[in-house]
């Protein structure tokens, strides 16, 4: 059964404006926690060179990525995939590219250290991965609706919350990325893109 997630309708051409830039023109994108699988289906029309594989670890959002791909009968989607950001094993060895939006912080600490290491392992030279959602900035007051957003998460779940740029920069790190570009989008989430060096 196909989800619906408001906010994808809201975003996804700014996101889709960065990726665009970003994302190289053919090879396989692996999309972690796809969700309801809508971002797949748009940001997959726009680019039929590159084929896209979601992924979500929920079996709901499995199902209805595979409604959307169905519906959507795109030859460059491939069939959605259970994978969970923070086991070590992922069922995807190697990937072009590689995009998530909305996992860091709606997830424990040990699923976005899990995010980094794996695009480490999976990513070759040069390959970005690409993040979207809302961070904390050194010296950047955090926008009032963050804050609030923050509390809310930690009070449905304490391992959740609005993480800090230094800790994600940190663990790229350690999985042989830099950080290349910063991009500001509306309702005060950003887009980090880092490059496996």
């Amino acid at each position: 059964m196909k989800k619906f997630a408001p906010a994808t309708q809201r975003n996804r051409k700014p996101i889709a404006a960065v990726l665009a830039r970003e994302l190289p023109e053919n090879g396989l994108v692996l999309e972690i926690a796809s969700g309801s699988g809508e971002h797949a289906l748009y940001l997959a029309a726009r680019h039929a060179k590159l084929a896209w594989q979601p992924t979500d670890f929920d079996g709901e959002a499995l199902a209805s990525i595979g409604a959307w791909s169905d519906e959507a009968h795109l030859t460059n989607i491939l069939p959605p995939l259970q994978l969970d950001a923070s086991s070590a094993q992922w069922p995807v060895p190697q990937a072009d590219a590689i995009f998530c939006a909305n996992l860091i912080h709606i997830s424990p600490p040990a699923a976005g250290e899990g995010l980094l290491a794996g695009a480490g392992r999976v990513l070759g030279k040069g390959a970005p991965l690409i993040l979207y959602g809302p961070f904390i900035e050194p010296d950047v007051e955090t926008a009032p609706s963050n804050m609030s957003f923050d509390e809310s998460l930690k009070s449905r779940n304490p391992a959740w919350g609005i993480r800090e740029i230094g800790w994600v920069d940190e663990l790229a790190h350690k999985a042989g990325m830099r950080r290349t570009m910063r991009y500001a989008m509306p309702a005060n989430n950003l887009i980090l893109v880092y490059r496996k060096q």
